[in-house]
């Protein structure tokens, strides 16, 4: 009886939405609303209606996953009917419990186990939805119609010219994903780049792509902690791309002394990173923070803002610029979602349909948390002063914007 109240709950709740949806329940029982139903929704147990019961984006997303509910519909149709269903969701301020004792979290090992569990998915399976390149990270819009081929060759440009990178200077990729931005600082801009990763595929696929490129005189990566780079050779510039939000929070004062000890005086720093709309919080609702903790970046942590500038600031890393790209990446994010979407039956035969389904959630449902402002993307531009003061940083913006 109760789980029939439920069910007509359930109804009533689907009449107030205005999307049309179909759905099947586990018993056989459907239900219509709209001619042409734009989702087509099936409850294959009742704990489906626990999920839906008391709605929360990550709640439906684990669902969504474990195969409780199948959602048949377009990417968009699914991050609007998750939206209408949850209601408005606004930023999370509330200060979260600290995580202090989780003390396994980004030892060695853990942050090895945490990188290959989300990166050594399948390098053809990333390959089906990236770019060209193989950049998985925010993209840079100069156009609205800007292909995501371009948008991230030009992401790649913006971090070289905003470190002004010269040729012959040595360059460090904290984090270098597939390779692109050394490839690109050595073919393009004549630097020594070094890139590290703990990812053991994309290491694979690096030193493959550089041997092809015959780059091994200018190029080299390495399968690497950021904790064991050796100091005796600092570098002239330093990029980290994607990488500081798997530090963390504990270990970033580490981390920039690190940075700070690997640069020449006078080199520069481009930290590219997630941020949190609040300053004590993720920003994320806890039940969408527990499914990306539990499914997707174990251990991520992504700080606000003006702590990262003030970390740097602690290890002598003086702030020189500041760019926030948040729409840059809510777009970059619809690209990847509707790439995967259209290759979706290549896609669930190299990775399986619960994966497939994860990373189908997880890129949707970033999109909507960068377009509403529930968390961002930040480029910050340090330096590490000489003794007189001086860096190696032009005195207008011009080589970044009119390049």
């Amino acid at each position: 009886m109760l789980q029939g109240h439920i069910l007509n709950l359930f109804e009533q709740r689907l009449q107030t939405l205005g999307v049309p949806v179909s759905v099947e329940f586990w018993n056989g029982k459907r239900v219509g609303l709209g001619d042409k139903p734009r989702i087509k929704m099936a409850l294959r147990r009742p704990a489906a209606l626990k999920a839906l019961a008391k709605p929360g984006l990550g709640k439906i997303a684990q669902a969504y996953v474990e195969g409780d509910i199948d959602l048949d519909c377009d990417i968009h149709d699914l991050v609007e009917f998750a939206e209408s269903w949850c209601g408005p969701q606004q930023v999370n301020l509330k200060k979260r419990d600290s995580d202090d004792w989780k003390w396994w979290w980004h030892t060695r090992f853990f942050d090895r186990r945490a990188i290959s569990q989300h990166y050594d998915v399948s390098n053809d399976f990333f390959a089906l939805w990236l770019d060209r390149q193989r950049v998985y990270s925010c993209a840079y819009f100069r156009n609205a119609d800007d292909s995501l081929d371009l948008a991230q060759r030009q992401k790649i440009d913006h971090i070289c010219r905003k470190l002004n990178l010269q040729p012959g200077e040595r360059l460090l990729d904290i984090g270098c994903g597939w390779g692109a931005l050394i490839f690109r600082a050595a073919e393009q801009y004549r630097a020594y780049a070094t890139g590290i990763t703990l990812s053991k595929q994309q290491y694979v696929y690096v030193q493959e792509q550089i041997r092809a490129r015959n780059l091994g005189d200018r190029c080299e990566v390495r399968l690497l902690d950021y904790r064991d780079i050796p100091e005796d050779q600092p570098f002239d510039k330093i990029a980290s791309v994607g990488m500081f939000e798997h530090v963390g929070k504990k270990r970033l004062p580490d981390y920039f002394a690190k940075i700070y000890r690997l640069l020449k005086p006078g080199g520069l720093l481009m930290n590219h990173g997630l941020t949190s709309a609040g300053i004590y919080s993720g920003g994320l609702s806890p039940d969408v923070a527990d499914f990306i903790e539990r499914y997707v970046f174990p251990g991520g942590e992504i700080p606000h803002l003006s702590k990262e500038i003030e970390l740097m600031a602690r290890e002598k890393l003086e702030c020189l610029d500041v760019e926030c790209l948040r729409p840059h990446y809510a777009r970059t994010l619809w690209h990847w979602a509707e790439r995967l979407d259209a290759r979706k039956d290549e896609a669930r035969a190299l990775v399986g349909e619960k994966k497939y389904r994860i990373w189908r959630v997880y890129m949707a449902g970033y999109a909507l948390a960068f377009q509403r402002g529930w968390v961002s993307v930040n480029q910050v531009l340090a330096g590490r002063p000489l003794p007189s003061g001086a860096l190696s940083t032009p005195l207008t913006r011009e080589h970044v914007y009119c390049g």
